[in-house]
């Protein structure tokens, strides 16, 4: 199966201690590219995040927001600087000796100057919280691949779609071609008796010949058929795909597009250059869904 990579999913993990939220967001990008948003406490686990997801969506430009609400108290400590509270001191009491100030320091007034008294988070156990942030991270990796896998469903019923379309105006092409050439021998007749007369005999030999020439160069059915596999191809991969096949189809588009271009210029036909116009329509169309392929 083909998968978007485009998405969203959110896991949600709560092992008594602390409650912890993952939210993944993916969009299109040619590689993999994966940023993690998370407190800093816990970068340690930066790489065992990347790696959960790197299982999962393999291409794409994935942002990952871990959010972690801690539910007791034992998770922190107060943390006493007596060095800076006696710097505090001594130094309030220079000034108030200084200026014969009155008034006393006072133990309300001196805890609370800043980093006298700091609340700090305590030594956690990093295998005890890997675990937790990968339970919630699989969680939510799971759910994007879930919205990626039924975006991807619809953007293989739709290519699939298109390539039966393109094969359908194909197969019309195909009728048409051999009238082309039919078509410029008798406008060569005409013309040459435009040019000397209908009582000067027409060799019809010659004619023939210049028919041959003119149904050589404009040959098209060598560019039909390798379009016509290339739209086969396009269905196999689709229907088989079990890996990132995006960057395959994309290869595999621009040769769509280069047989079209060819059978376009070739053909000197209106009828089939207004066909091929619909054509590279549909391709171009096709192009801008397998953008979204992983």
């Amino acid at each position: 199966m083909i998968k978007s990579m485009t998405g969203f999913g959110r896991g949600e993990y709560t092992d008594g201690k602390r409650n912890i939220i993952v939210e993944i967001r993916a969009v299109n990008h040619r590689y993999s590219d994966i940023t993690i948003k998370m407190p800093r406490r816990y970068s340690f686990a930066e790489d065992k995040i990347k790696n959960t997801v790197k299982d999962i969506a393999r291409r794409g430009k994935i942002e990952v927001s871990v959010m972690v609400e801690n539910i007791t108290e034992d998770d922190t400590r107060i943390k006493l600087n007596t060095m800076v509270a006696r710097q505090y001191y001594d130094n309030l009491n220079e000034l108030k000796n200084e200026f014969n100030l009155v008034g006393e320091v006072t133990l309300q007034f001196l805890s609370g100057l800043p980093d006298v008294m700091k609340a700090i988070p305590d030594v956690e156990d990093e295998e005890e919280i890997l675990k937790c942030l990968e339970l919630s991270t699989k969680m939510a990796a799971e759910k994007l691949d879930e919205m990626r896998i039924a975006e991807g469903s619809k953007l293989a019923e739709d290519l699939i779609k298109r390539g039966e379309i393109i094969r359908g105006m194909l197969t019309t092409i195909e009728e048409r071609s051999p009238k082309v050439v039919e078509v410029y021998a008798e406008k060569l007749k005409n013309r040459i008796k435009e040019l000397i007369g209908n009582n000067a005999a027409v060799s019809e030999d010659r004619i023939l010949l210049e028919a041959a020439v003119f149904a050589d160069k404009c040959s098209i059915t060598e560019e039909i058929v390798r379009l016509d596999s290339h739209i086969i191809q396009l269905k196999t991969i689709i229907t088989n795909s079990n890996q990132p096949d995006g960057k395959k189809l994309d290869f595999l588009i621009q040769e769509m597009n280069r047989e079209a271009n060819t059978i376009g210029s070739k053909a000197n036909d209106m009828k089939i250059t207004n066909i091929m116009l619909e054509i590279k329509s549909e391709i171009e169309k096709i192009r801008e869904q397998v953008q979204n392929i992983e």
